[in-house]
């Protein structure tokens, strides 16, 4: 799974907002649960909200969840292995680098460490783009925290009904959501 964010923008100005999104990865890229924020609430403070949200089933086949630097936070790492799977987030070696802290950067840094965070760049980012894309909210066309929360999260969950519409019709894409819109 792929934990990340999303700045909204306005006519090219960063406007104040995030959606922090948790996608599968493999031959379908779902989001998985999302949530709405001011831009000044740290990605960190959401992730126990977002995985909480998860279905057992999904937590139950998770190995690995990976993260941008913003969940960074030695209580998501011990928070994702009560939960059964493991964080892999960029991790700097500082100076005086406790050791438990230095087996994140040895892993993070190790070949499967690189392998799974690489999937971001097919998984979640591409996602966060594609239903930017499909829905048109970039740059957000309303204004105020609730309207733009409502937009967000609504082209979400049309996303994931879409997605399970086309896999349950046996579409050759599932995510030819696009085009169902007509858009």
């Amino acid at each position: 799974m792929q934990c990340g964010d999303l700045a909204i923008q306005r006519a090219g100005w960063i406007f104040g907002y995030k959606l922090h999104l948790i996608s599968s990865t493999g031959s379908i890229i779902v989001p998985l649960a999302a949530d709405f924020t001011t831009a000044n609430i740290p990605d960190n403070q959401l992730y126990d909200i977002l995985t909480a949200s998860l279905p057992l089933a999904i937590i139950g086949r998770t190995l690995y969840m990976s993260a941008d630097p913003g969940y960074d936070d030695h209580k998501l790492y011990d928070l994702s292995i009560d939960i059964g799977f493991q964080l892999v987030c960029p991790v700097q070696r500082y100076k005086n680098t406790p050791a438990d802290r230095i087996k994140l950067v040895e892993f993070y840094e190790s070949n499967v460490g690189q392998a799974i965070y690489s999937l971001r760049s097919i998984s979640i980012e591409p996602l966060i783009e594609h239903i930017k894309s499909v829905f048109r909210i970039d740059p957000l066309l309303v204004r105020g925290y609730a309207k733009a929360s409502s937009v967000v999260l609504l082209s979400v969950l049309l996303y994931q009904i879409l997605v399970y519409y086309n896999c349950k019709t046996k579409k050759d894409n599932p995510r030819a959501i696009k085009y169902m819109l007509g858009t």
